[in-house]
C-alpha cells in the first residue's frame, strides 16, 4: 500500500469521499432539469445530515446538522440552498452529554430528520429538544412545545393520518429510561408516560399502529465511560436481551404488554399494522451490530414480526435477504395496511458495484429495483403522493443521487407506478449533497 493510501486508511469514512462534509453554504434559483416535473409536486423536499463545521467529531452520528432543501413548483424546481443548523453543538461546541454524564437538553446537532407537524418544521436528533428551521431553511431554534417538552424527542417522531396526532418518545441515559409523548394535532402535546425498561438502551426509532404504540427495546446499551471521554456511547450486550413493547392507543404505561423476539438491533421499522388479533411490524434487522465496532454496519434485512394479541405469542419471517436501510411507506398509510414499502439497496460483489432503490409489494411478495447505474449512489427514497390519487404509488419516490464520476449531486424524481423504468425529471444541483440520513417531502 502507498503512503497516500495508508494515509487515507486512517482518515474516518466519514470525511472521506461523499461522506465528507461540504464546505459552504449555497443558494441557487432556476435549477437545471433534464425531463419534466410533474406539476402535482408542489413543495418543499429537505434532508437533513451530519455536515462537521471545522470540528472533527467522533462518529459520523455527531457531526453538525446540515438541510439540503429543493422547492418545486409548477413544473419548475425553484431553488436549492443548503444551511447548517444554528444548534449550541455548532455555536458553542455545548455536549449533549458533558464530561461528567449531565444531560443538556438543549445541545446536539439535530442532524437526523426533518419533519412537520401543526405548521411547524422541526429538525430532530434523538436524545435533544427538537430545532425549529423556518421555509427557507433558516435556523429559529430550539422548540420545547410551549414549555411541556422535559424530555429530549426521538428523530422518528409518527403522525397518524387519521387523528393528526404526533406520537413521539425519549430514551435516557439515566432513568427514566423511556419516556412516550402524544401531541394532538393542534402540536399541544395531551399525553406524557414514563415506560419501564430494564436499561438504559438506544431505542432509535418504533412504531405505530391503527391501535397501538410499539417499543423496540433491544440489545444496543449505553456506556457512561464512553460518553464521558466522547466516543459513540452504546455497545452491544449478549445479556440485556430483546423484546416488543406494545401499548394501546390512549392508554397508559401500565398496559404495556411485552413480546421476547431474537437478539437483533433495529434502527428503522418500515411499518406497523392489525389484521384481527395479530400485530405486524415490519423491519430492517440487524441480527447484531458494533460488537467490536461502532464504525462498521452489518447487513440488515427486511422481516417481519407478528405479534398475538391475545396469545402473547410472537413469530418472526424473513421477507427478503438483500441488504437495506431507510425502509419507508406513503407516511399516508402510517399504523395501516399498505400493499408498497421503499427502501434503500446496497449491492457489491466482485465484479460489479451498484446501488439502487427496491420497491416491496408486501402482498405478493415481489420486488422491483431501480437501479442508478455504476458509480450513482441514491439515499433514502421518499414517497410524495399524487393528491389527485390515493393508492400507495400512485406517486413518485424523491431522492438525492450521488454521481461520482462528476462528484456532484441531482434531486432525481421516479415513477412509483414504473419504478424501474428512467427518471421522469433530474434536477441538477449546484453542489454535491453528502450522504445523510431522513428527509421529507412537505407539498405546499
Amino acid at each position: 500500500m502507498s503512503s497516500a493510501a495508508a494515509a487515507e486508511e486512517k482518515v474516518p469514512f466519514f470525511l472521506r469521499g461523499n461522506y465528507a462534509p461540504v464546505t459552504q453554504e449555497v443558494t441557487e434559483h432556476d435549477l437545471r432539469v433534464t425531463g419534466s416535473i410533474p406539476p402535482a409536486l408542489r413543495g418543499l423536499y429537505v434532508r437533513n445530515g451530519p455536515n462537521p463545521h471545522q470540528v472533527q467529531p467522533p462518529h459520523w452520528f455527531f457531526g453538525d446538522g446540515m438541510l439540503h432543501g429543493v422547492a418545486l413548483r409548477d413544473g419548475k424546481a425553484l431553488w436549492y440552498r443548503n444551511r447548517w443548523l444554528q444548534t449550541r453543538q455548532l455555536t458553542e461546541r455545548a455536549r449533549a452529554v458533558s464530561a461528567e454524564g449531565v444531560r443538556d437538553l438543549g445541545a446536539g446537532p439535530s442532524n437526523t430528520n426533518i419533519v412537520c407537524h401543526a405548521g411547524r418544521m422541526l429538525a430532530l436528533a434523538e436524545t435533544t429538544l427538537p430545532f425549529e428551521v423556518g421555509p427557507e431553511l433558516e435556523s429559529k431554534g430550539l422548540y420545547d412545545f410551549g414549555g411541556r417538552l422535559k424530555t429530549g424527542m426521538t428523530a422518528h417522531p409518527k403522525i397518524c393520518p387519521v387523528t393528526g396526532e404526533m406520537h413521539f418518545f425519549d430514551y435516557g441515559f439515566f432513568p427514566p429510561y423511556l419516556t412516550y409523548h402524544r401531541a394532538d394535532a393542534a402540536g399541544n402535546i395531551v399525553q406524557t408516560e414514563e415506560i419501564d425498561v430494564p436499561g438504559p438502551t438506544m431505542m432509535h426509532d418504533f412504531a405505530l399502529s391503527s391501535g397501538h404504540v410499539i417499543f423496540l427495546d433491544l440489545p444496543i446499551v449505553f456506556d457512561l465511560a464512553r460518553a464521558m471521554q466522547g466516543t459513540m456511547p452504546y455497545v452491544w450486550s449478549d445479556d440485556y436481551g430483546a423484546r416488543v413493547g406494545v401499548m394501546p392507543r390512549g392508554g397508559n404505561a401500565s398496559q404495556v404488554r411485552w413480546f421476547e423476539v431474537d437478539p437483533c438491533y433495529v434502527f428503522h421499522p418500515m411499518n406497523a399494522f392489525e389484521e384481527g388479533d395479530t400485530l405486524i411490524v415490519d423491519v430492517a434487522r440487524y441480527p447484531e451490530l458494533w460488537r467490536a465496532d461502532s464504525g462498521r454496519f452489518q447487513p440488515a434485512s427486511l422481516h417481519r414480526w407478528e405479534l398475538g394479541l391475545k396469545t402473547g405469542r410472537s413469530r418472526e419471517t424473513s421477507l427478503d435477504d438483500r441488504a437495506i436501510e431507510f425502509p419507508r411507506v406513503d407516511d399516508r398509510r402510517t399504523g395501516f395496511a399498505g400493499r408498497h414499502g421503499y427502501a434503500v439497496h446496497n449491492v457489491s460483489s466482485s465484479e460489479s458495484s451498484a446501488n439502487a432503490l427496491l420497491k416491496y409489494d408486501l402482498v405478493s411478495g415481489d420486488c422491483v429495483a431501480h437501479d442508478f447505474g455504476a458509480g450513482r449512489y441514491p439515499s433514502e427514497g421518499v414517497f410524495a403522493p399524487d393528491p389527485a390519487c390515493k393508492g400507495d404509488d400512485e406517486g413518485w419516490i424523491l431522492t438525492f443521487v450521488y454521481d461520482e464520476a462528476r462528484d456532484g449531486s441531482e434531486l432525481v424524481i421516479l415513477d412509483a407506478r414504473d419504478f424501474a423504468q428512467r427518471p421522469v425529471a433530474a434536477i441538477s444541483l449546484p453542489q454535491r449533497v453528502p450522504f445523510g440520513f431522513h428527509g421529507n417531502w412537505m407539498p405546499d
